[in-house]
């Protein structure tokens, strides 16, 4: 339970602030103390003080303020102010302390909408949208015939009500779009070997059906086989650190492992996971630096696919960190092109379509200044960006997609899977 919410500058000053239950003194002196004023390493992201907890989240120099007395649920401030801002950037695009000062009817119209009386209500961009927006409303005299609208019952709360979707949504051809994206997150030392990796997943939706329908998905999780004692057919992953979106029926997940729920309309991200597995580099990179009489830096890059033949990887992006003080750059690659970028002292080395099982090679060369101080640039390490379309690194395979509603209709369910780089980076001599 939230008593006030602030948000301040980035100099301690209160741009917005609506207190809704009055139990909590009004002050930001002593958030500015304890967070603005203090050091880094000393500033926590919820601390008590004087009997009043304080939750914040900074977000573009901006500092997002909840303030509580009773029942505060340290977790939930938190995920709410996260919410507001999202809210916030569907409205203005940009939070900034200027848009804030130029929006600041809206947005204290959305912080009544969003939480009443300390408790959280309403925090989905897209219903908000339909009832609260940034046009100028006339006053008119109502006639006798003129009755109080009713409000849909997503804004109502009424029971079965789905607060993340608005009724009499229609389509004229019902479709829901799956995306199992994988993000890998990979480490190499200098003497090729993977130090850490992880995969980090999303299951992205899009989804265009009419009316209120219920959504059934299922992986090929291995808790599901080990609950039911069923022999798995193929591969089975067991998912960590699963993270839900609100319209997921968790007692539902928790008996059966069944992923079901009401749908918002359009795109969202269903459930996100990680996986602490070795993962094999998909692309390799090789790197060499020579130094030639102390004025020529000679850069040798090798970058080698390691995944199976039926795949591509699209949008690769090499990036190869170079000293501040180079200059006269050559070079020469077996494909792609290359570009020095001095602004970020780095060169790219760019693969529109990389084939599995091909290797590439790149050759930079940089002339030095003659008397120079010692640098540091080359130990930063390579980092690399691609995309692998119909690959899935993390195994995760969905099994199912149903859609059920009560008019009947039949829906095309579509699959897909993309593998990225997440932070893809390796270490040069």
């Amino acid at each position: 339970m939230a008593s006030c919410l602030v948000v301040l500058s980035s100099k301690g000053k209160a741009l917005i602030s609506r207190n809704y239950r009055h139990d909590v003194p009004y002050s930001t002196e002593t958030f500015v103390e304890k967070v603005i004023d203090e050091e880094e390493s000393q500033v926590k992201p919820v601390f008590n003080v004087g009997g009043v907890t304080f939750a914040w989240v900074k977000h573009n120099n901006l500092y997002f303020v909840l303030m509580g007395k009773i029942n505060c649920n340290a977790a939930m401030l938190i995920v709410y102010l996260h919410n507001l801002i999202k809210v916030l950037q569907e409205y203005t695009e940009n939070v900034t302390e200027e848009s804030i000062r130029d929006n600041f009817v809206v947005i204290y119209e959305l912080l009544d909408e969003m939480m009443d009386f300390g408790y959280p209500q309403f925090t989905e961009p897209k219903v908000l949208r339909q009832y609260i927006t940034q046009e100028s409303h006339k006053l008119r005299i109502l006639d006798d015939d003129d009755g109080p609208k009713d409000l849909p019952s997503a804004m109502t709360g009424a029971i079965g009500s789905c607060p993340w979707r608005p009724t009499g949504i229609k389509y004229k051809k019902n479709e829901v779009f799956l995306d199992v994206v994988d993000s890998i997150n990979l480490l190499m030392n200098t003497a090729g070997e993977v130090i850490h990796s992880e995969i980090m997943g999303a299951l992205k939706m899009r989804v265009k059906l009419s009316g209120m329908p219920e959504v059934k998905v299922g992986l090929n999780d291995k808790a599901l086989f080990e609950i039911t004692s069923r022999k798995a057919k193929g591969k089975t992953v067991e998912l960590e650190d699963v993270r839900f979106h609100q319209c997921v029926k968790l007692n539902r997940f928790d008996a059966d492992r069944t992923i079901s729920f009401i749908p918002p309309d359009g795109e969202f991200d269903l459930m996100t996971y990680r996986l602490p597995a070795k993962v094999k580099p998909l692309i390799k990179i090789d790197a060499q630096v020579e130094r030639h009489s102390g004025t020529r830096l000679e850069y040798l890059v090798k970058a080698t696919s390691q995944f199976k033949k039926s795949s591509t990887a699209s949008g690769v992006v090499i990036t190869i960190p170079v000293p501040p003080d180079a200059d006269s750059p050559v070079f020469k690659q077996s494909t792609g092109t290359v570009k020095y970028i001095p602004d970020k002292d780095c060169v790219e080395w760019t693969i529109k379509l990389f084939p599995s099982m091909k290797e590439f090679l790149c050759k930079c060369t940089f002339g030095l200044p003659s008397i120079r101080q010692h640098d540091s640039a080359i130990r930063r390490p390579i980092s690399v960006k691609f995309e692998i379309p119909y690959f899935s690194a993390s195994n995760v395979l969905v099994r199912y997609c149903k859609v059920e509603e009560a008019s009947g209709y039949q829906a095309l369910p579509w699959v897909r899977y993309i593998t990225r780089a997440g932070n893809y980076e390796i270490r040069m001599n």
